[in-house]
Protein backbone atom coordinates (compact mmCIF):
# COMPACT_ATOMS: atom_id res chain seq x y z
CA UNK A 1 0.00 0.00 0.00
CA UNK A 2 1.37 3.42 -0.97
CA UNK A 3 1.68 6.36 1.41
CA UNK A 4 -1.29 8.08 -0.22
CA UNK A 5 -3.42 4.92 0.17
CA UNK A 6 -2.50 4.65 3.85
CA UNK A 7 -3.43 8.29 4.41
CA UNK A 8 -6.74 7.81 2.59
CA UNK A 9 -7.66 4.64 4.47
CA UNK A 10 -6.76 6.29 7.76
CA UNK A 11 -9.59 8.74 7.18
CA UNK A 12 -7.47 11.79 6.38
CA UNK A 13 -9.63 12.85 3.43
CA UNK A 14 -10.77 16.44 3.65
CA UNK A 15 -14.47 15.76 4.13
CA UNK A 16 -15.75 14.11 7.29
CA UNK A 17 -18.01 11.73 5.40
CA UNK A 18 -15.69 10.62 2.60
CA UNK A 19 -15.93 6.99 1.55
CA UNK A 20 -12.84 4.81 1.37
CA UNK A 21 -12.60 3.00 -1.95
CA UNK A 22 -12.76 -0.77 -2.08
CA UNK A 23 -11.97 -0.90 -5.78
CA UNK A 24 -8.55 -2.20 -6.84
CA UNK A 25 -5.94 0.52 -7.32
CA UNK A 26 -4.17 0.86 -10.65
CA UNK A 27 -0.90 2.62 -10.17
CA UNK A 28 0.56 5.50 -12.11
CA UNK A 29 4.20 5.17 -13.05
CA UNK A 30 6.71 7.54 -14.54
CA UNK A 31 7.48 6.60 -18.12
CA UNK A 32 10.92 4.98 -18.34
CA UNK A 33 12.59 2.53 -20.68
CA UNK A 34 10.60 -0.67 -20.29
CA UNK A 35 10.34 -3.97 -22.16
CA UNK A 36 6.55 -3.59 -21.98
CA UNK A 37 5.43 -1.02 -24.58
CA UNK A 38 2.61 1.31 -23.60
CA UNK A 39 -0.60 1.05 -25.58
CA UNK A 40 -1.48 4.01 -27.79
CA UNK A 41 -4.31 6.15 -26.47
CA UNK A 42 -7.35 5.77 -28.74
CA UNK A 43 -8.69 9.00 -30.23
CA UNK A 44 -12.41 9.76 -30.18
CA UNK A 45 -13.94 9.88 -33.65
CA UNK A 46 -15.50 12.99 -35.14
CA UNK A 47 -12.81 15.60 -34.51
CA UNK A 48 -12.57 18.52 -36.95
CA UNK A 49 -9.62 20.69 -38.00
CA UNK A 50 -8.93 23.69 -35.75
CA UNK A 51 -11.85 23.08 -33.37
CA UNK A 52 -11.26 19.40 -32.56
CA UNK A 53 -14.24 17.95 -30.69
CA UNK A 54 -15.56 21.35 -29.54
CA UNK A 55 -18.66 21.08 -31.75
CA UNK A 56 -19.65 17.80 -30.07
CA UNK A 57 -18.96 19.17 -26.59
CA UNK A 58 -21.19 22.17 -27.36
CA UNK A 59 -24.02 20.48 -29.29
CA UNK A 60 -24.30 17.05 -27.62
CA UNK A 61 -21.98 17.12 -24.61
CA UNK A 62 -23.53 14.36 -22.49
CA UNK A 63 -24.03 11.77 -25.24
CA UNK A 64 -20.51 12.52 -26.45
CA UNK A 65 -18.82 12.23 -23.05
CA UNK A 66 -20.62 8.96 -22.24
CA UNK A 67 -19.85 7.51 -25.68
CA UNK A 68 -16.14 7.69 -24.90
CA UNK A 69 -16.56 4.71 -22.56
CA UNK A 70 -16.90 2.53 -25.66
CA UNK A 71 -13.41 3.44 -26.88
CA UNK A 72 -11.33 2.57 -23.82
CA UNK A 73 -10.42 3.44 -20.25
CA UNK A 74 -8.46 6.51 -21.43
CA UNK A 75 -9.55 8.33 -24.62
CA UNK A 76 -7.91 11.24 -26.40
CA UNK A 77 -10.03 14.21 -27.50
CA UNK A 78 -9.08 17.66 -28.76
CA UNK A 79 -10.19 21.00 -27.27
CA UNK A 80 -9.41 23.13 -30.29
CA UNK A 81 -5.91 22.04 -31.30
CA UNK A 82 -5.03 20.95 -27.74
CA UNK A 83 -5.26 17.26 -26.84
CA UNK A 84 -6.92 16.14 -23.61
CA UNK A 85 -7.21 12.67 -22.13
CA UNK A 86 -10.61 11.57 -20.80
CA UNK A 87 -10.58 8.89 -18.08
CA UNK A 88 -13.65 6.66 -18.38
CA UNK A 89 -12.73 4.05 -15.74
CA UNK A 90 -13.64 5.03 -12.12
CA UNK A 91 -10.68 3.02 -10.83
CA UNK A 92 -8.29 5.19 -12.83
CA UNK A 93 -10.14 8.35 -11.82
CA UNK A 94 -9.67 7.49 -8.17
CA UNK A 95 -5.99 6.88 -8.92
CA UNK A 96 -5.76 10.38 -10.45
CA UNK A 97 -7.57 12.04 -7.53
CA UNK A 98 -6.30 10.06 -4.55
CA UNK A 99 -3.50 7.52 -4.72
CA UNK A 100 -1.29 9.34 -7.24
CA UNK A 101 -2.66 12.85 -6.96
CA UNK A 102 0.85 14.33 -6.86
CA UNK A 103 1.22 13.49 -10.56
CA UNK A 104 -2.06 15.20 -11.50
CA UNK A 105 -2.26 18.79 -10.33
CA UNK A 106 -5.47 20.78 -10.05
CA UNK A 107 -5.56 22.60 -13.35
CA UNK A 108 -6.37 22.32 -17.01
CA UNK A 109 -8.33 24.54 -19.34
CA UNK A 110 -11.55 24.59 -17.33
CA UNK A 111 -9.72 25.87 -14.25
CA UNK A 112 -7.78 28.40 -16.31
CA UNK A 113 -11.15 29.82 -17.39
CA UNK A 114 -12.73 29.63 -13.93
CA UNK A 115 -9.73 31.35 -12.40
CA UNK A 116 -10.72 34.41 -14.41
CA UNK A 117 -14.02 34.44 -12.46
CA UNK A 118 -13.09 33.03 -9.05
CA UNK A 119 -9.52 34.28 -8.83
CA UNK A 120 -7.35 32.13 -6.58
CA UNK A 121 -10.18 30.65 -4.52
CA UNK A 122 -10.00 27.25 -2.91
CA UNK A 123 -11.48 25.53 -5.98
CA UNK A 124 -9.03 27.02 -8.47
CA UNK A 125 -5.81 27.71 -6.57
CA UNK A 126 -2.87 25.52 -7.56
CA UNK A 127 -1.75 22.61 -5.42
CA UNK A 128 0.89 23.47 -2.84
CA UNK A 129 1.48 25.12 0.51
CA UNK A 130 -0.90 28.05 -0.11
CA UNK A 131 -3.77 25.70 -0.91
CA UNK A 132 -3.08 23.61 2.20
CA UNK A 133 -2.85 26.71 4.40
CA UNK A 134 -6.08 28.22 3.06
CA UNK A 135 -7.88 24.91 3.38
CA UNK A 136 -6.85 24.57 7.02
CA UNK A 137 -8.02 28.11 7.74
CA UNK A 138 -11.40 27.51 6.08
CA UNK A 139 -12.04 23.99 7.37
CA UNK A 140 -13.68 25.15 10.65
CA UNK A 141 -16.39 26.94 8.61
CA UNK A 142 -17.58 23.59 7.31
CA UNK A 143 -17.33 21.19 10.20
CA UNK A 144 -20.67 19.73 11.25
CA UNK A 145 -20.79 21.51 14.60
CA UNK A 146 -20.26 24.93 13.03
CA UNK A 147 -22.79 24.31 10.26
CA UNK A 148 -25.33 23.28 12.93
CA UNK A 149 -25.22 26.81 14.35
CA UNK A 150 -26.63 28.15 11.06
CA UNK A 151 -29.30 25.54 10.35
CA UNK A 152 -32.16 27.37 12.08
CA UNK A 153 -31.40 30.62 10.25
CA UNK A 154 -31.38 28.72 6.96
CA UNK A 155 -34.71 27.01 7.75
CA UNK A 156 -36.28 30.39 8.57
CA UNK A 157 -34.97 31.93 5.36
CA UNK A 158 -36.14 29.02 3.20
CA UNK A 159 -39.56 28.92 4.90
CA UNK A 160 -40.20 32.63 4.34
CA UNK A 161 -39.32 32.46 0.63
CA UNK A 162 -41.01 29.15 -0.22
CA UNK A 163 -44.14 30.10 1.72
CA UNK A 164 -44.46 33.28 -0.34
CA UNK A 165 -44.90 31.42 -3.63
CA UNK A 166 -48.26 31.87 -5.31
CA UNK A 167 -50.47 28.81 -5.19
CA UNK A 168 -51.07 26.83 -8.40
CA UNK A 169 -48.95 29.18 -10.51
CA UNK A 170 -46.35 27.74 -12.87
CA UNK A 171 -42.96 28.52 -11.33
CA UNK A 172 -39.59 28.38 -13.04
CA UNK A 173 -38.17 25.81 -10.63
CA UNK A 174 -34.48 26.21 -11.48
CA UNK A 175 -34.68 30.00 -11.13
CA UNK A 176 -36.54 29.73 -7.84
CA UNK A 177 -34.13 27.13 -6.50
CA UNK A 178 -31.30 29.50 -7.40
CA UNK A 179 -33.00 32.24 -5.39
CA UNK A 180 -33.75 30.08 -2.35
CA UNK A 181 -30.40 28.29 -2.19
CA UNK A 182 -28.44 31.51 -2.63
CA UNK A 183 -30.52 33.31 0.00
CA UNK A 184 -30.12 30.47 2.50
CA UNK A 185 -26.41 30.30 1.75
CA UNK A 186 -25.93 34.05 2.15
CA UNK A 187 -27.73 33.95 5.52
CA UNK A 188 -25.39 31.16 6.58
CA UNK A 189 -22.30 32.89 5.20
CA UNK A 190 -22.85 36.56 6.02
CA UNK A 191 -25.61 36.53 8.66
CA UNK A 192 -29.33 37.18 8.81
CA UNK A 193 -29.16 40.89 7.94
CA UNK A 194 -27.64 40.50 4.47
CA UNK A 195 -28.97 43.26 2.14
CA UNK A 196 -31.60 42.09 -0.36
CA UNK A 197 -30.21 44.27 -3.16
CA UNK A 198 -26.83 42.52 -2.98
CA UNK A 199 -28.53 39.12 -2.95
CA UNK A 200 -30.44 40.08 -6.10
CA UNK A 201 -27.27 41.10 -7.90
CA UNK A 202 -25.56 37.83 -7.05
CA UNK A 203 -28.57 35.89 -8.33
CA UNK A 204 -28.51 37.79 -11.62
CA UNK A 205 -24.75 37.66 -12.19
CA UNK A 206 -23.74 34.08 -11.38
CA UNK A 207 -25.74 31.97 -13.91
CA UNK A 208 -24.60 33.85 -17.05
CA UNK A 209 -21.03 33.94 -15.74
CA UNK A 210 -21.00 30.16 -15.38
CA UNK A 211 -22.65 29.56 -18.75
CA UNK A 212 -20.08 31.71 -20.53
CA UNK A 213 -17.24 30.05 -18.60
CA UNK A 214 -18.10 26.60 -19.92
CA UNK A 215 -18.38 28.01 -23.46
CA UNK A 216 -14.89 29.45 -23.14
CA UNK A 217 -13.62 26.09 -21.88
CA UNK A 218 -14.57 24.13 -24.99
CA UNK A 219 -13.73 26.83 -27.55
CA UNK A 220 -10.19 27.47 -28.82
CA UNK A 221 -8.38 30.02 -26.65
CA UNK A 222 -7.93 32.48 -29.52
CA UNK A 223 -11.72 32.79 -29.86
CA UNK A 224 -12.15 33.80 -26.21
CA UNK A 225 -9.56 36.58 -26.63
CA UNK A 226 -11.37 38.26 -29.53
CA UNK A 227 -13.28 41.49 -28.80
CA UNK A 228 -16.63 39.78 -29.35
CA UNK A 229 -19.80 41.01 -27.61
CA UNK A 230 -20.06 37.80 -25.54
CA UNK A 231 -16.46 38.11 -24.35
CA UNK A 232 -16.87 41.79 -23.45
CA UNK A 233 -20.12 41.08 -21.55
CA UNK A 234 -18.40 38.29 -19.64
CA UNK A 235 -15.58 40.62 -18.58
CA UNK A 236 -18.06 43.29 -17.47
CA UNK A 237 -19.90 40.77 -15.30
CA UNK A 238 -16.66 39.73 -13.63
CA UNK A 239 -15.86 43.35 -12.77
CA UNK A 240 -19.36 43.88 -11.37
CA UNK A 241 -19.23 40.65 -9.36
CA UNK A 242 -16.00 41.83 -7.71
CA UNK A 243 -17.61 45.15 -6.80
CA UNK A 244 -20.68 43.48 -5.29
CA UNK A 245 -18.68 40.98 -3.26
CA UNK A 246 -16.60 43.87 -1.94
CA UNK A 247 -19.80 45.53 -0.71
CA UNK A 248 -20.82 42.28 0.99
CA UNK A 249 -17.49 42.05 2.83
CA UNK A 250 -17.77 45.69 3.89
CA UNK A 251 -21.29 45.06 5.18
CA UNK A 252 -20.14 42.09 7.23
CA UNK A 253 -17.20 44.07 8.62
CA UNK A 254 -19.42 46.90 9.83
CA UNK A 255 -21.89 44.45 11.43
CA UNK A 256 -19.34 42.37 13.29
CA UNK A 257 -20.45 44.03 16.52
CA UNK A 258 -23.63 41.94 16.63
CA UNK A 259 -27.02 42.94 18.00
CA UNK A 260 -27.37 42.23 21.74
CA UNK A 261 -29.02 38.88 22.39
CA UNK A 262 -31.85 40.45 24.37
CA UNK A 263 -33.00 42.26 21.21
CA UNK A 264 -32.89 39.24 18.90
CA UNK A 265 -36.19 37.75 17.77
CA UNK A 266 -36.01 33.99 17.37
CA UNK A 267 -38.37 32.85 14.58
CA UNK A 268 -38.17 29.14 15.42
CA UNK A 269 -39.49 29.77 18.92
CA UNK A 270 -42.42 31.77 17.52
CA UNK A 271 -43.16 28.95 15.06
CA UNK A 272 -43.72 26.56 17.94
CA UNK A 273 -40.62 24.37 17.68
CA UNK A 274 -40.16 22.65 21.05
CA UNK A 275 -36.49 21.92 20.44
CA UNK A 276 -35.47 25.50 19.71
CA UNK A 277 -34.81 28.15 22.30
CA UNK A 278 -32.77 31.32 21.95
CA UNK A 279 -29.21 30.08 21.78
CA UNK A 280 -26.31 32.26 22.73
CA UNK A 281 -23.99 30.15 20.61
CA UNK A 282 -26.15 30.58 17.51
CA UNK A 283 -26.39 34.36 17.84
CA UNK A 284 -22.69 34.71 18.52
CA UNK A 285 -22.07 33.27 15.04
CA UNK A 286 -23.31 36.03 12.73
CA UNK A 287 -22.26 33.92 9.74
CA UNK A 288 -19.73 31.35 8.61
CA UNK A 289 -17.70 34.09 6.96
CA UNK A 290 -16.84 35.36 10.44
CA UNK A 291 -14.26 32.56 10.51
CA UNK A 292 -12.36 34.13 7.63
CA UNK A 293 -12.88 37.66 8.90
CA UNK A 294 -11.28 36.60 12.19
CA UNK A 295 -8.25 35.46 10.21
CA UNK A 296 -8.06 38.63 8.13
CA UNK A 297 -4.39 39.05 8.97
CA UNK A 298 -3.81 35.82 7.01
CA UNK A 299 -6.10 36.67 4.07
CA UNK A 300 -5.72 39.68 1.83
CA UNK A 301 -8.82 41.54 0.64
CA UNK A 302 -8.37 39.92 -2.75
CA UNK A 303 -8.27 36.45 -1.16
CA UNK A 304 -11.45 37.14 0.82
CA UNK A 305 -13.16 38.13 -2.43
CA UNK A 306 -11.92 35.00 -4.19
CA UNK A 307 -13.11 32.65 -1.47
CA UNK A 308 -16.54 34.27 -1.16
CA UNK A 309 -17.12 34.08 -4.93
CA UNK A 310 -16.00 30.45 -5.01
CA UNK A 311 -18.38 29.51 -2.21
CA UNK A 312 -21.34 31.32 -3.77
CA UNK A 313 -20.86 29.58 -7.09
CA UNK A 314 -21.02 26.22 -5.34
CA UNK A 315 -24.22 27.30 -3.58
CA UNK A 316 -25.96 27.97 -6.91
CA UNK A 317 -24.38 25.58 -9.35
CA UNK A 318 -24.48 22.39 -7.27
CA UNK A 319 -27.25 22.75 -4.70
CA UNK A 320 -29.87 24.53 -6.81
CA UNK A 321 -29.32 22.19 -9.75
CA UNK A 322 -29.67 19.08 -7.60
CA UNK A 323 -32.86 20.40 -5.98
CA UNK A 324 -34.45 21.29 -9.31
CA UNK A 325 -33.84 17.79 -10.66
CA UNK A 326 -35.08 16.28 -7.39
CA UNK A 327 -38.40 18.10 -7.70
CA UNK A 328 -38.72 17.01 -11.31
CA UNK A 329 -38.21 13.38 -10.29
CA UNK A 330 -40.84 13.71 -7.56
CA UNK A 331 -43.38 14.77 -10.17
CA UNK A 332 -42.58 11.56 -12.04
CA UNK A 333 -42.56 9.28 -8.98
CA UNK A 334 -45.47 10.01 -6.62
CA UNK A 335 -44.59 6.91 -4.60
CA UNK A 336 -41.22 8.44 -3.72
CA UNK A 337 -42.88 11.76 -2.92
CA UNK A 338 -45.37 10.05 -0.62
CA UNK A 339 -42.59 8.17 1.16
CA UNK A 340 -40.74 11.43 1.71
CA UNK A 341 -43.84 13.10 3.12
CA UNK A 342 -44.51 10.16 5.41
CA UNK A 343 -40.98 10.33 6.80
CA UNK A 344 -41.26 14.08 7.38
CA UNK A 345 -44.67 13.73 9.07
CA UNK A 346 -43.42 10.98 11.38
CA UNK A 347 -40.44 13.08 12.49
CA UNK A 348 -42.19 16.45 12.87
CA UNK A 349 -45.51 15.10 14.19
CA UNK A 350 -47.54 18.12 13.11
CA UNK A 351 -45.12 20.86 14.18
CA UNK A 352 -42.79 22.97 12.01
CA UNK A 353 -39.46 21.56 10.88
CA UNK A 354 -36.59 22.13 13.34
CA UNK A 355 -32.85 21.89 12.80
CA UNK A 356 -32.64 18.79 14.99
CA UNK A 357 -35.04 16.97 12.63
CA UNK A 358 -32.57 16.99 9.75
CA UNK A 359 -30.54 14.09 11.14
CA UNK A 360 -33.70 11.95 11.31
CA UNK A 361 -34.56 12.08 7.61
CA UNK A 362 -32.44 9.31 6.02
CA UNK A 363 -34.76 8.72 3.07
CA UNK A 364 -34.63 12.42 2.15
CA UNK A 365 -30.85 12.10 2.01
CA UNK A 366 -31.16 9.03 -0.24
CA UNK A 367 -33.49 10.89 -2.63
CA UNK A 368 -31.11 13.83 -2.86
CA UNK A 369 -28.09 11.60 -3.34
CA UNK A 370 -29.82 9.78 -6.18
CA UNK A 371 -30.61 13.11 -7.89
CA UNK A 372 -26.98 14.17 -7.52
CA UNK A 373 -25.91 10.76 -8.85
CA UNK A 374 -28.13 10.78 -11.92
CA UNK A 375 -27.56 14.40 -12.90
CA UNK A 376 -23.87 14.91 -12.18
CA UNK A 377 -23.80 17.64 -11.05
CA UNK A 378 -20.52 18.31 -12.89
CA UNK A 379 -19.90 16.69 -16.26
CA UNK A 380 -16.31 17.68 -17.05
CA UNK A 381 -13.44 18.36 -14.63
CA UNK A 382 -9.74 18.58 -15.44
CA UNK A 383 -6.34 17.89 -13.96
CA UNK A 384 -2.91 18.51 -15.48
CA UNK A 385 -0.19 15.87 -15.65
CA UNK A 386 2.95 17.08 -13.86
CA UNK A 387 5.20 14.55 -15.61
CA UNK A 388 5.09 11.88 -18.29
CA UNK A 389 3.06 9.11 -16.68
CA UNK A 390 1.66 5.67 -17.37
CA UNK A 391 -2.06 5.70 -16.59
CA UNK A 392 -3.68 2.30 -16.99
CA UNK A 393 -1.11 1.25 -19.58
CA UNK A 394 -1.37 4.48 -21.59
CA UNK A 395 1.24 7.21 -21.87
CA UNK A 396 0.05 10.65 -20.74
CA UNK A 397 2.58 13.39 -21.63
CA UNK A 398 3.67 16.00 -19.12
CA UNK A 399 1.49 19.10 -19.22
CA UNK A 400 -1.51 17.34 -20.77
CA UNK A 401 -5.05 17.96 -19.56
CA UNK A 402 -6.61 14.89 -17.96
CA UNK A 403 -10.43 14.98 -17.93
CA UNK A 404 -12.72 13.09 -15.59
CA UNK A 405 -16.50 13.22 -15.48
CA UNK A 406 -18.70 12.59 -12.42
CA UNK A 407 -21.68 12.32 -14.77
CA UNK A 408 -19.98 9.65 -16.90
CA UNK A 409 -19.03 7.49 -13.89
CA UNK A 410 -22.33 7.93 -12.08
CA UNK A 411 -24.26 6.78 -15.13
CA UNK A 412 -22.07 3.76 -15.85
CA UNK A 413 -24.26 0.63 -15.96
CA UNK A 414 -21.30 -1.46 -14.79
CA UNK A 415 -21.53 0.27 -11.41
CA UNK A 416 -25.09 1.62 -11.38
CA UNK A 417 -27.46 -0.94 -12.93
CA UNK A 418 -30.18 0.76 -14.98
CA UNK A 419 -28.60 4.18 -14.48
CA UNK A 420 -31.52 6.03 -16.12
CA UNK A 421 -33.84 4.74 -13.38
CA UNK A 422 -34.30 7.07 -10.42
CA UNK A 423 -33.85 4.70 -7.46
CA UNK A 424 -33.12 6.28 -4.05
CA UNK A 425 -32.83 2.81 -2.54
CA UNK A 426 -29.46 2.46 -4.26
CA UNK A 427 -28.18 4.39 -1.27
CA UNK A 428 -29.89 2.34 1.42
CA UNK A 429 -27.68 0.90 4.12
CA UNK A 430 -26.08 -2.38 3.09
CA UNK A 431 -26.12 -1.88 -0.68
CA UNK A 432 -23.09 -2.84 -2.79
CA UNK A 433 -20.01 -0.70 -2.04
CA UNK A 434 -19.11 -0.45 -5.75
CA UNK A 435 -22.00 2.00 -6.09
CA UNK A 436 -20.36 4.36 -3.65
CA UNK A 437 -16.91 3.86 -5.19
CA UNK A 438 -18.10 5.36 -8.48
CA UNK A 439 -19.76 8.41 -6.89
CA UNK A 440 -17.59 11.45 -7.61
CA UNK A 441 -20.05 14.33 -7.29
CA UNK A 442 -17.86 16.08 -4.71
CA UNK A 443 -14.53 14.83 -6.01
CA UNK A 444 -12.16 12.86 -3.84
CA UNK A 445 -8.77 13.02 -2.16
CA UNK A 446 -7.04 16.15 -0.98
CA UNK A 447 -9.06 18.40 -3.32
CA UNK A 448 -12.45 16.96 -2.34
CA UNK A 449 -15.13 19.63 -2.00
CA UNK A 450 -14.74 21.29 1.39
CA UNK A 451 -18.43 22.22 1.45
CA UNK A 452 -19.94 18.74 0.98
CA UNK A 453 -21.39 18.58 4.50
CA UNK A 454 -22.91 22.04 4.07
CA UNK A 455 -24.41 21.12 0.69
CA UNK A 456 -26.24 18.09 2.07
CA UNK A 457 -27.61 20.11 4.99
CA UNK A 458 -28.82 22.93 2.75
CA UNK A 459 -30.47 20.55 0.29
CA UNK A 460 -32.25 18.67 3.08
CA UNK A 461 -33.48 21.94 4.62
CA UNK A 462 -34.93 23.25 1.36
CA UNK A 463 -36.50 19.95 0.29
CA UNK A 464 -38.10 19.36 3.70
CA UNK A 465 -39.30 22.96 3.95
CA UNK A 466 -40.87 22.79 0.50
CA UNK A 467 -42.71 19.55 1.27
CA UNK A 468 -43.86 21.03 4.57
CA UNK A 469 -45.24 24.17 2.89
CA UNK A 470 -46.85 22.62 -0.21
CA UNK A 471 -48.81 19.35 -0.04
CA UNK A 472 -49.06 19.09 -3.82
CA UNK A 473 -46.69 19.62 -6.74
CA UNK A 474 -47.43 19.14 -10.42
CA UNK A 475 -45.29 19.36 -13.56
CA UNK A 476 -46.82 21.93 -15.92
CA UNK A 477 -44.08 22.13 -18.57
CA UNK A 478 -42.73 19.55 -20.96
CA UNK A 479 -40.09 17.24 -19.47
CA UNK A 480 -36.89 19.29 -19.31
CA UNK A 481 -33.84 18.68 -21.44
CA UNK A 482 -30.44 18.56 -19.80
CA UNK A 483 -28.37 21.68 -20.47
CA UNK A 484 -24.67 21.78 -19.66
CA UNK A 485 -22.91 24.70 -18.02
CA UNK A 486 -20.53 24.04 -15.14
CA UNK A 487 -23.25 21.67 -13.94
CA UNK A 488 -26.05 19.83 -15.73
CA UNK A 489 -29.24 21.81 -15.31
CA UNK A 490 -32.79 21.60 -16.72
CA UNK A 491 -33.31 23.88 -19.70
CA UNK A 492 -36.97 24.50 -18.82
CA UNK A 493 -38.82 23.22 -15.77
CA UNK A 494 -42.11 24.60 -14.48
CA UNK A 495 -43.97 23.15 -11.50
CA UNK A 496 -47.18 24.34 -9.83
CA UNK A 497 -47.39 24.00 -6.04
CA UNK A 498 -50.73 23.53 -4.30
CA UNK A 499 -51.84 23.94 -0.70
CA UNK A 500 -54.22 20.95 -0.80
CA UNK A 501 -55.10 17.94 -2.89
CA UNK A 502 -58.17 19.32 -4.62
CA UNK A 503 -58.61 16.23 -6.77
CA UNK A 504 -57.63 12.63 -6.24
CA UNK A 505 -55.37 12.70 -9.29
CA UNK A 506 -53.38 15.55 -7.72
CA UNK A 507 -52.47 13.56 -4.61
CA UNK A 508 -49.13 11.76 -4.50
CA UNK A 509 -50.72 8.50 -3.37
CA UNK A 510 -53.22 8.44 -6.23
CA UNK A 511 -51.42 9.91 -9.22
CA UNK A 512 -49.42 7.76 -11.61
CA UNK A 513 -45.82 8.61 -12.41
CA UNK A 514 -44.13 8.69 -15.78
CA UNK A 515 -42.25 5.67 -17.01
CA UNK A 516 -38.58 5.48 -16.15
CA UNK A 517 -37.57 5.54 -19.81
CA UNK A 518 -38.73 9.15 -20.09
CA UNK A 519 -35.39 10.84 -19.51
CA UNK A 520 -34.04 14.35 -20.05
CA UNK A 521 -30.99 12.86 -21.75
CA UNK A 522 -32.86 11.00 -24.47
CA UNK A 523 -33.61 13.98 -26.71
CA UNK A 524 -30.61 16.27 -26.53
CA UNK A 525 -30.75 19.23 -28.92
CA UNK A 526 -28.86 18.35 -32.06
CA UNK A 527 -29.14 14.57 -31.69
Amino acid sequence: MTREQRRHSAGQCWADNSVVSTLPVRSVKAVTASPTPLAPVPTAPGGLPLIGHAHQLIRTPLPFITSLREHGSVVRIRLGPTPAYVVTDPVLTRTVLVTEAAHFAKGGKIFDVLRGVFGEGLATIADGDTHLRNRRLMQPMFNKAHIATRRTAMIDQARSMIGAWEEDQALDVFSNMNDVTLAAFLVALFGTDFPANLQGEFTALMPPLMKESIRQTVLPSWVTRLPLPANRAHNRRIVRLRAVIDQAIDHRSTRSASTPLSNVHHPAEAAGCPHEAPSETEHEHAGLFETLMAAEDQFTRQQLQDEAITLMNAAIETTATALAWTLYELTRHPDIEQRLRAELAAVCNGRPLCQEDLDKLPYARQVLQEAVRKYGPAWMVTRKATRDVDLGGHRIPRGADVVWSPYLHQNDPAHFPEPATFDPDRWASGRAPSTRDSFFAFGDGRRKCIGENFAWVEMQIILATLLEAWPRLRLVSRPPRAETAITIKPDKLAIAFGASCAQADDCPVAAGGLADDVTPFGDQPGE
